[in-house]
This record gives structure tokens, sequence and C-alpha cells, in this order.
């Protein structure tokens, strides 16, 4: 049975990770921080399969502890501080989770798999904010980074780090840029799991209005589940390599209030949404689009879920959730 160990377990993408994995027969360790964490119980309700480990991308030795407990094949190194807009006000804690918690685990898989036929496969979760202020249009493995946010400048050395652990001590070591891949796991501090949560609750009457910051912004929009599948695929290639993870679409905030609004039987989401400049960052991404052909030729990955039926999904759980609220 093949082990696999997961940091940011317990986000959209580990427990989505966790469930493909484990449906591959995999046996899954998830890391966790922290004592008596309140999301232990549920998690552990919903994914019996998963042994949850302690540990902290913030300390070394809990690192090795854990990957020397577990043994694992393979590290899917998910975990990190993962709100753009929140990386602007915490911009040291950004760095050192999400930019030298990746050094840190690498480290762990370096001194418990060894340098010498390391056996353990490491995956980094690399990002498309790395882009940030794009130089060409879409976006591939070998366009330059140019982040606009701590959070994109902390993923560039992330990814940078990666490539030079796999270069200087031949691990196995592969970053995903994944593009923006949403679903009902999404945190509701995301603008798209906020705008499906919104359009919900005015519909059942338990909110009144949607306030949001820029809605010209595009994105290459994605579903998790699908993108999962790509982590897993680069770590089964006989060569460990980066590869750009995303649909080839692009499509703005305004695309999205309006097919999530007129899912949930709204007319006209003008009505309900008003700007606040509060919500504006400090450096904006205006325009990500992914080309994800190395992916397709390379690793045979496709996406299943198109646009409109992601946000279908998601707005359809989010008012099955609200709804069900009520009747407690």
């Amino acid at each position: 049975m093949p082990r696999a160990f997961i940091t940011g377990i317990t986000g959209q993408d580990g427990q989505h990770l966790a469930e493909f994995l484990h449906s591959k027969g995999y046996q899954v360790f998830g890391m966790l921080k922290g004592q008596n964490n309140p999301r232990a119980l549920q998690f552990r309700d919903e994914f019996p399969y998963v042994e949850l480990v302690p540990g902290d991308l913030a300390d070394l030795p809990s690192l090795v502890s854990a990957l020397e407990y577990a043994q694992p094949d393979e590290v899917y190194n998910l975990g990190a501080i993962s709100f753009v807009a929140m990386s602007f006000g915490q911009a040291e804690l950004t760095s050192n989770i999400t930019g030298l918690g990746v050094l840190r685990m690498l480290e762990a898989v370096r001194m418990v798999g060894g340098t010498q036929n390391n056996k353990i496969r490491f995956y980094q979760a690399s990002s498309s904010e790395m882009f940030g202020k794009v130089r060409e249009v879409p976006q591939n493995e070998l366009t330059p980074f140019h982040p606009r946010s701590p959070y994109g400048c902390a993923k560039v050395f992330g990814h940078d780090i990666t490539v030079n652990y796999r270069e200087s001590y031949d691990i196995f070591a592969c970053s995903g840029i994944l593009f923006n891949h949403e679903g009902p796991r999404r945190g509701l501090e995301f603008v798209t799991r906020k705008i499906s949560n919104a359009a919900a609750r005015i519909k059942l009457g338990v909110q009144d209005e949607l306030v949001m910051g820029n809605l010209d912004a595009k994105r290459d929009w994605g579903f998790a589940g699908d993108y999962v599948r790509a982590m897993w695929l680069m770590l089964q290639q006989d060569a460990p390599d980066d590869y750009v993870v995303a649909t080839g679409e692009t499509h703005s905030i305004e695309e999205f209030l309006t097919l999530a609004f007129a899912e949930a039987g709204l007319d006209d989401w003008h009505r309900y949404v008003r700007q606040d400049p509060k919500f504006f960052r400090p450096a904006e991404v205006d325009f990500l689009i992914g080309d994800p052909k190395k992916a397709q030729d390379k690793l045979g990955w496709t996406r299943e879920v198109d646009f409109p039926a992601l946000v279908r999904m998601m707005v359809r759980h989010d008012l099955e959730v609200e709804a069900s609220r009520l009747k407690k």
C-alpha cells in the first residue's frame, strides 16, 4: 500500500486530495498544527481513513518527526497562508509559512529520505499568483514571474527552492503551478465562495447585500477536484518536472456574479452588490490565464468540470447548506 503525507490537509485541496488518494488505495497521513486543533474532530468524522500527525511548517524538527513516523512514498506540500488579501497585512507570517515552510519541508524530505536514491517524491503547490503582472498571455512554465503580493513573492521562493533542491540533491520534486481552482469546500474568505454563499443567503432572505472590491479582475477558474488529479499524476512520472495546471479560459468576477445570482434565481446581481475600496488590493493582478498544454500532453490531464458547471455546483451547495441552517 503506497503512503502519502499531506500538509494543509484540512484545506480545500487537502480534502480533495485525501479522497482521491484513498480511492487509489493509499494510506493517507495528514499534518495538523497545534494541540486540540478545533478542526481535528470534524475532520476525523468526515475523513476517518486519514491519520492525523502533528507538525508545523514553521518548525523543522516537527516536520522531520512527522515524516519519520509516516514514512511516506509521496509528500504533498499544500499547507500555506493562502489568502492573498491577508498577506498584505501579515507579510512576515506569509513569508515564513508559505515561503520558508517549503524550504523546511524539503529539508525534512532530504534528511529522512537521504540524498542518495531518495524514495520520497515531493509535490509543491505553486501558484498562478507568481506571474502577477503578467509578461505574456497565456502564461506557461517558462513565463517570467512578477508577483504582486507578499503571497505571490513567498510562492516564488517556494517554487525556486523546490527547483534548487531537485537540482542540488537529486530529489524527485515537482511544482504544480495551479491557476485558481474552486469548489464548495473553498473558504468563505475567497471571492468565489463569498459570491456563491452570498447569492444563496440573499435568495433565502438572510442577507441583504454583497460588498465587493474589484469586479474587473479576470481569472482562469477550474474545479479543485480536477486539479488534485494533476498533482498525483506529476508524482507518477519517470522524471520530476514543473507543470501549469489551468483551463486555458479566463472569466471576470462580473461573469461569476452573473452566473451565481442567476443560479440562485436572482434576476439582476447589480441590485444586491456594491463596491467598497477597502476590498481593493494595494497591487492588483488583473489578468491571469494559463496554458495547460504541457500537463495535457505529458500527464494526460484534462479538466472535467467547466466554468458554468463549477458556479452551479457552488451555488447549489450553498443553497442547501444555508437552507438546512434555517431549519435548525
